[in-house]
């Protein structure tokens, strides 16, 4: 296997699977271990683990200070504002937001805030009215703390793109992850020059996902997993361009040496890569690999662009 180097800035080590818990029920033991091992064997460089609520970015900052390859993002989800009011004291729960926020920088280890955005597909779990209103919260943070954003969009284009817009002054830089968005949205994003799209399985499902994907330029793009979420399965639109696998197990039959069937792991970000040169007609799967990195540098890892990246950059960066 080449050996490429990648940055998976979108992981949820905090969730249960990776504690071998599914649907509540335990399968196997914890394996965080192997699947980091999995991760840096493939090429995997560094690893952004995502946080979602302030207890999960608690969690996340926790796993991050295990490893020096490891960072993390602290924020709230949109799905997840509720938890502002939940608290009885929003402005007490954003206020230790910061502290661990600002904890985690001084460490080193916290590189952007979020998960936070707007989420219209699953208004069940938070109203869009709460929603928008601790996603421009969360922009205080992202302002005093000069830190980028890790951002969720989904099925809320135009409101979305109107808050960025209105809050463009106060981050320096972000990616839209995970994105799974039409052509306009697409073109949308794009406008915004500090902005980065963040590709994984999900963005990879069909022909017509392929189609969207073509059109964002190379320099504007990062890779992730998500996972244990958003694998590229057999059916995607994207898997024939696939050249690397891993022998595979149901968890029922959990062994160390495979990774468990149907959860997504950050050693698989070397399969987006693979789909996305595939689909782009590209053969230097390595030259790739190397723009992608250097974009992610760029936003979450300023200091380490010519250390780290091993690209020589220009001088045309918008950020």
């Amino acid at each position: 296997m080449a050996k490429f180097k990648m940055i998976d800035i979108a992981a949820n080590l905090t969730d249960g699977m990776f504690k071998g818990i599914y649907n509540g029920k335990q399968y196997h033991v914890s394996d965080i271990a192997e699947v980091l091992k999995r991760a840096w064997e493939a090429g995997v460089e560094r690893i952004i683990v995502t946080g979602g609520s302030l207890k999960e970015s608690k969690e996340a900052l926790a796993i991050a200070e295990t490893d020096g390859r490891l960072f993390c993002t602290v924020g709230v989800h949109p799905t997840r504002c509720k938890e502002f009011e939940e608290s009885g004291n929003p402005e007490h729960y954003f206020q230790e937001l910061v502290s661990l926020a600002k904890e985690g920088v001084q460490n080193g280890k916290v590189v952007a805030i979020g998960e936070c955005g707007l989420d219209y597909d699953r208004l069940q779990f938070c109203p869009a009215d709460v929603q928008r209103q601790y996603f421009e919260k969360q922009f205080e943070l992202a302002d005093a703390l000069r830190l980028p954003m890790f951002l969720h969009m989904r099925a809320a284009g135009k409101d979305f793109c109107d808050i960025i817009e209105q809050n463009r002054h106060r981050f320096i830089s972000g990616v839209a992850h995970s994105f799974t968005g039409c052509a306009e949205d697409r073109d949308q994003l794009l406008k915004f020059d500090n902005l980065f799209i963040g590709i994984n399985g999900c963005s990879l499902k069909t022909v017509e996902n392929l189609q969207v994907l073509a059109g964002i330029p190379l320099e504007r793009m990062m890779i992730e997993t998500d996972a244990p979420y958003c694998e590229i399965r057999s059916t995607h639109a994207g898997a024939h361009y696939i050249k690397s696998v891993w022998s595979s197990k149901k968890k029922e039959k959990y062994d160390p040496g495979c990774t468990v069937k149907n959860r997504n792991e950050p050693c698989f970000v070397r399969q987006v890569l693979e789909v996305v040169a595939g689909q782009r007609g590209i053969e230097d799967v390595g030259s790739l690999a190397k723009t992608l990195y250097a974009n992610t540098c760029r936003v979450f890892f300023p200091h380490d662009l010519d250390t780290m990246a091993g690209v020589v950059l220009g001088d045309d960066c918008n950020i």
